[in-house]
């Protein structure tokens, strides 16, 4: 049962950067623009999260300078993809590189170094109860912000006025600037969100899974955030699946061994990527359901008439 709950605790601890980073490209993509530099973002929020905590010894200001750094980089692209107008898909995939490189840079100095994990909120009477307290109530205070910011933003998307401008955008750009609404300021504003999200995602990475810096650490956690939000068909609640589905193959891969199953480790660390393929695979034969749930506008260029 012991070794059950580790298995357990250990796919919540996986799944917990994942959803960071897809609730936030969800809320992106559902404002019509495509990101693909989530990997960039989560990258630098992991560096600038590590470097302030391992300076100042406070977590609190690790998470905040990590949810800064991605909103940063995703102002980048949004400047670059709605008012300079650039190519949403290669400037996604630059800013991933670029966001690499920076946090490699910047990295140099913390090589190796590590710092104490962010301390688990053990709810008095609630993290004793046999089985039920260990999974629910003994977690870091990011993975119930995680969920919290799921439910959230289903909230928002779908029972405020303001989700439903958002909606609106991603739906019918031209629409909505026809009426009056500010395209540009609706994208900014969920880039923005969707930037910090990635950068707690990596700040989870580099002060609680592994509180340690390595260069690259993301490991391509970025693109399974993708993926999750098309599996999820841009809804909330699904991406919450989608999310700890992904944890946890990426748990059982590495529990696999002690399992009994002799495969090369290298296969093993392949198989969360494999799954990611066939999953999107399997998504894309149906076109119809794709195309009633994928926003309007996703990826295509705003320009305002005026």
């Amino acid at each position: 049962m012991d070794f059950t709950i580790l298995i357990l605790q250990g796919i919540i601890i996986a799944a917990t950067p994942l959803l960071f980073a897809a609730i936030g490209e969800l809320v992106v993509e559902r404002a019509g623009v495509l990101n693909l530099g989530i990997e960039g973002m989560m990258i630098i929020g992991a560096i600038a999260g590590f470097s302030i905590t391992f300076e100042t010894g406070s977590h609190t200001l690790g998470i905040l300078a990590a949810a800064f750094g991605g909103a940063v980089m995703a102002t980048i692209f949004g400047v670059l993809t709605q008012v300079l107008m650039s190519n949403q898909v290669a400037t996604g995939l630059a800013l991933t590189i670029f966001g690499l490189g920076i946090a490699a840079l910047w990295g140099q100095a913390y090589s190796g170094e590590s710092t104490s994990s962010l301390a688990s909120l053990d709810i008095a009477g609630l993290s004793a109860i046999p089985v039920l307290g260990p999974l629910l109530f003994s977690h870091d205070v990011l993975v119930y912000l995680s969920i919290a910011l799921t439910i959230g933003v289903y909230w928002f998307l779908n029972k405020t006025r303001a989700g439903l401008i958002l909606r609106s955008v991603g739906e019918n750009h031209d629409a909505a600037h026809a009426i009056g609404y500010n395209v540009l300021g609706v994208r900014m504003a969920a880039l923005m969100f969707g930037g910090a999200c990635a950068g707690l995602g990596g700040a989870y990475l580099s002060m609680v899974q592994t509180p340690l810096w390595a260069d690259e650490m993301t490991a391509g956690r970025g693109w399974i955030a993708l993926a999750i939000v098309v599996f999820a068909t841009w809804k909330p609640g699904r991406a919450i699946f989608g999310a700890y589905l992904f944890g946890g193959v990426t748990v059982l891969q590495l529990h696999a061994q002690g399992f009994g199953i002799k495969i090369d480790a290298q296969y093993l660390s392949m198989l969360p990527y494999i799954v990611t393929v066939i999953v999107l695979v399997l998504i894309s034969r149906d076109k119809t359901k794709l195309m009633f749930n994928a926003p309007g506008c996703l990826g295509k260029p705003f320009y305002a008439s005026s």
